[in-house]
């Protein structure tokens, strides 16, 4: 039923519809107008709802003064490369229809492409987002190159032109090293399950220092598997370091972001992978100039060493050695026995002061100028009149004897009596 063939009598009921019925004939008319069914319809995204259960995308499209919802149901929804958010201007292709059920219409979407750009570039640009927000990219999670691997391992296709470059490269700068191959598939669906499998065989063969991938130029179709969340993760878990050498110098990957070092070309990644033989010969001779130059020094300093010492005293004359040190011990000896004099003599000075010192403050010194000391039968020294009585017997202490003497009379302190 076209939209010409509607007329006055096909909108006249001859009784009153059903809920069921009125929704039916209106999904019929959307369902009948041929432009319906194949419309691209431009909004911005709101009300986004991923329905993870089923994989189907239901959201409203809006402009500024309208609104439309639509759903794309998940054999549409897993062809998206991007993952559509709320606020995002996008082109949807499908049919509009009636909804029977609810009875409001809605476009059924089967493809959807981002506005004013292609929906592989969004996509790159989102996951980029989202792993360097992780740290997926982070410098310091990077592992160094080993400066002279003995094997290179290489996942890439068996019969593309890098895996000959990188053969004609190693050749050329590193013909000792060992190129072992992973053939796997570079573009297309499964190509990332493929290189992804080759980085975990080198790590569990450990058949490999160092592994390069990558691929010739292409474009962003081309190049998409290596654009793949889990090859990202893979190259981030990785205990071998990982090259990653896709297209050209221009061509950007998120596995080069989160690759170890990212080569422009994967001729440049053999280099980068590979030290230079010509450069490691110049090199080692130039170290073994250095060498040579340097022990040839240390041989001439210790030649004309050992020239000095061969022409001492010591060496030509043994008992040289003992002479001098008899000499020295006779000086020493004289510095100490002259040392000890000093001393002596100024300890006599001091022993000599102190004694006159003592000898001034002797009682015999006293005793000497005329003085006497008296002392009771017990030999105590009377130092007070008052100890003494008439008739008492004392001994008196000159300086050069003593007598003893009976006490007739007392004077001072006391009276006689």
């Amino acid at each position: 039923m076209r939209s010409d063939e509607y007329n006055d009598a096909e909108f006249s009921f001859p009784r009153a519809l059903s809920v069921s019925e009125i929704n039916e004939f209106v999904k019929r008319i959307f369902d009948g107008i041929p432009q319906f069914a194949d419309l691209y319809i431009q909004g911005e995204i709101s009300n986004f709802k991923n329905h993870y259960s089923t994989g189907h995308f239901y959201f409203t499209l809006k402009d500024e003064s309208s609104a439309i919802r639509a759903v794309m149901f998940r054999s549409y929804a897993s062809k998206v490369k991007f993952v559509p958010e709320n606020g995002m201007k996008v082109v949807v292709h499908g049919r509009v229809s009636a909804y029977q059920r609810d009875g409001q219409y809605q476009i059924y979407c089967d493809s959807m492409e981002p506005l004013g750009t292609g929906a592989l570039y969004a996509a790159f640009e989102q996951l980029k987002k989202r792993l360097g927000t992780e740290g997926l990219f982070d410098a310091d999670h990077k592992k160094a190159l080993p400066p002279y691997p003995t094997t290179v391992g290489v996942v890439t296709s068996a019969t593309g032109a890098a895996v000959r470059d990188i053969i004609t490269i190693s050749q050329r700068r590193c013909p000792a090293a060992e190129i072992v191959l992973y053939p796997a598939l570079v573009q297309g669906d499964g190509a990332a399950e493929s290189i992804i499998k080759g980085i975990e065989y080198f790590n569990e063969t450990r058949r490999a220092d160092v592994i390069i991938i990558g691929r010739g130029g292409g474009s962003i179709e081309d190049l998409w598997a290596f654009n793949n969340e889990a090859l990202a993760r893979a190259i981030y878990a990785s205990d071998l370091p990982v090259i990653s050498a896709v297209g050209h110098e221009t061509d950007f990957t998120i596995a080069d972001f989160v690759a170890d070092v990212r080569a422009p070309t994967p001729s440049a990644a053999a280099e980068i992978a590979l030290p230079d033989i010509t450069e490691l010969k110049a090199r080692i001779a130039t170290l073994s100039a250095r060498q040579e130059n340097a022990l040839g020094f240390l041989i001439n300093t210790y030649s004309v060493l050992i020239k000095k010492l061969s022409g001492a005293r010591a060496l030509n004359d043994p008992n040289a050695y003992v002479e001098d040190r008899i000499l020295q011990l006779g000086a020493l000896s004289d510095r100490l026995a002259i040392s000890c004099k000093r001393l002596l003599d100024a300890k006599t000075d001091r022993i000599s002061a102190l004694s006159g010192m003592l000898n001034s403050l002797s009682p015999l010194s006293v005793l000497s100028r005329g003085y006497g000391a008296v002392s009771d039968a017990e030999g105590k020294i009377i130092k007070s009149i008052s100890a003494l009585s008439v008739g008492d017997t004392v001994r008196v202490s000159l300086g050069d004897g003593k007598f003893d003497a009976e006490v007739n009379a007392l004077y001072g302190g006391r009276t006689n009596e």
